[in-house]
């Protein structure tokens, strides 16, 4: 351990010599502000901020969780070099502070963008099941739900939370930042506002997901999730759990099981399957997908629901 951060310090100081502090490299990117995300919703909410006045790189790669990843040196070299970086925080990322720490980076602005969001306790359940699959340091969790993203409500926050940080890094433009931030808040609350009314309607309010990731979702519009794995998505349901939620499916008429990419849509399918439903996709925002950005992605995904829903 002693030697990999070593190695990535001395990466950070190497690339520190070779390029100033906040402006990105010669790659049509210049006198841009460097932005670091850590995962996509980050990065989705940094553009609609930053827009043209900034470089936005994401650290998490497609297709891994980002509670899994574990930065290399050259992650850290890119830290060392940075305005600002963004993390969702809550245990989303717990290596974020490592990484900060080894960029050694006295010049960089950081984000926890959840900061300010009111937060979910994890049920005693699921930070049992999160607990008894914890391996190494990199799976340790907090006692808080970490996917505040997905909340219209919380994500107006986050958005908010990464503008303050572009305007500490580049005063000179905070009124263009003031002014997208706005406008993009502006469109998170005109979606809430569309289904909040819809969703309140309904008489069933509960609907079946891949991972327990929409607790801040359903906080918004009063409805509940069943899920097939935990939190973090970590293992797989046994036989038993599997059977009580075949059951769950079919007492409540659970006519469509969400599934997303990351977590055991296979299992997603098996449960389908044993009830009659059909398995559609829903979105968590952790890896950029089909070319869709967050709002096409949070429309669709409520769009699915309420259908699934309102039968």
């Amino acid at each position: 351990m002693f030697k990999k951060i070593t190695a990535m310090c001395l990466a950070a100081l190497l690339t520190a010599l070779l390029a100033s502090c906040g402006t990105a490299p010669n790659d049509g990117n210049e006198g841009k502000l460097t932005v670091i995300v850590s995962f996509n919703a980050m990065y989705e909410f940094a553009s609609a901020v930053g827009q043209d006045k900034v470089s936005v790189s994401t650290m998490v790669p497609d297709g891994m969780e980002a509670h899994d990843f574990e930065p290399k040196a050259q992650d850290i070299a890119a830290l060392s070099t940075a305005a600002v970086f963004v993390y969702s925080g809550l245990g989303m990322e717990p290596w974020a502070e490592d990484a900060i720490s080894s960029a050694a980076n006295k010049n960089l602005i950081v984000v926890e963008a959840s900061e300010g969001v009111e937060v979910i306790a994890i049920s005693e359940e699921h930070r049992d099941e999160a607990e008894s699959d914890t391996e190494t340091e990199a799976h340790a969790h907090g006692d808080y739900d970490p996917h505040t993203w997905l909340s219209l409500k919380a994500a107006q926050i986050e958005v908010e939370n990464i503008k303050n940080a572009l305007v500490k890094a580049d005063p000179e433009d905070a009124a263009f930042y003031e002014k997208n931030a706005a406008d993009y808040i502006a469109k998170l609350e005109a979606l809430y506002e569309t289904y909040a009314g819809k969703m309140n309607g309904l008489s069933e309010k509960n609907f079946v997901t891949g991972h327990a990731a929409f607790a801040y979702l359903c906080r918004d519009f009063g409805l509940v999730q069943t899920s097939v794995a935990d939190v973090f998505a970590e293992g797989e349901p046994s036989a038993r759990q599997l059977g009580e939620l075949v059951e769950f499916c079919k007492a409540n008429g659970i006519a469509t099981i969400f599934a997303e990419a990351l977590a055991s849509p296979e299992v997603s399918k098996t449960l389908a399957d044993e009830v009659g439903a059909q398995v559609k996709a829903i979105y968590t925002m952790e890896n950029a997908e089909g070319g869709l950005t967050y709002l096409e992605r949070m429309e669709s995904n409520l769009k699915e629901i309420y259908e699934s829903l309102a039968g």
